[in-house]
């Protein structure tokens, strides 16, 4: 069954895709550095939300958004059509591993990827959901080393992952030549512990920038979490 969600300055139907639209997803296309020109490159976009966002925060550049499962990418290729940044946006259909290879080395400016986090456990019973959330099709070591070759000397990568994963990649990153810039912990609640890291990895090494952000606070949502997002959600 397809699901639309409207946003203020699109609307993604997932068509039936693996994942649903997440506060994940909506977290990381907000916060993630972005150029205002360039080429930006979405790693599983899914039914295109990341690059979406990307395209509304950005005035120029160029966004390709590579997908392995052929009924997300027909889902984000309907939904950029239909964007008002159609001429900027590219779904492509295949493994990004195979992409790089037709791909010259550090000429991305940008790369975004809410990436399948769970490297075990029980996998979802629908093939959709199972591929978008298990590493089986995108280990964290493959993630790693498809974001050193593509990325520019200047370039960022912005990642979520739940905590430990995130920790996880963070001290595997060093092994590629990328160094995490910022990262911001997420709560739920200030009375929960963090259950999701953004991530900011690029080749310069310096001091990391920390960052905390809770999502409710008092039973709504925390005036840092309507300001990271404001520009997106109907509601705020």
């Amino acid at each position: 069954m397809s699901r639309s969600f409207n946003f203020k300055q699109f609307i993604i139907n997932d068509h039936g895709c693996g994942m649903p639209i997440s506060t994940d997803g909506v977290l990381l296309g907000a916060w993630a550095n972005l150029p205002q020109q360039g080429h930006i490159v979405d790693i599983g976009t899914g039914s295109g939300l990341l690059a979406l966002m990307a395209a509304q925060r950005t005035q120029s550049t160029t966004i390709t958004a590579i997908e392995l499962d052929s009924v997300a990418a027909a889902a984000a290729t309907a939904n950029f059509s239909l964007s008002p940044w159609a001429s900027r946006l590219q779904c492509i259909k295949n493994d990004i591993t195979h992409w790089c290879q037709n791909i010259p080395p550090a000429t991305i400016d940008s790369i975004i990827c809410n990436p399948p986090y769970f490297n075990a456990g029980q996998h979802a019973q629908q093939q959709h959901r199972a591929t978008a959330r298990h590493t089986d099709s995108l280990s964290h070591q493959q993630l790693l080393v498809t974001i050193s070759y593509l990325l520019t000397i200047d370039g960022s990568a912005s990642i979520i992952l739940p905590t430990y994963e995130g920790q996880q990649l963070i001290t595997q990153a060093h092994t590629y030549g990328l160094y995490c810039q910022r990262r911001c912990d997420v709560r739920t609640t200030d009375q929960k512990p963090v259950m999701r890291t953004l991530i900011e990895l690029t080749k310069n090494c310096s001091i990391t920038k920390q960052q905390q952000l809770c999502i409710h606070t008092d039973n709504t949502y925390s005036p840092d979490f309507i300001t990271l997002t404001k520009d997106f959600y109907l509601k705020m």
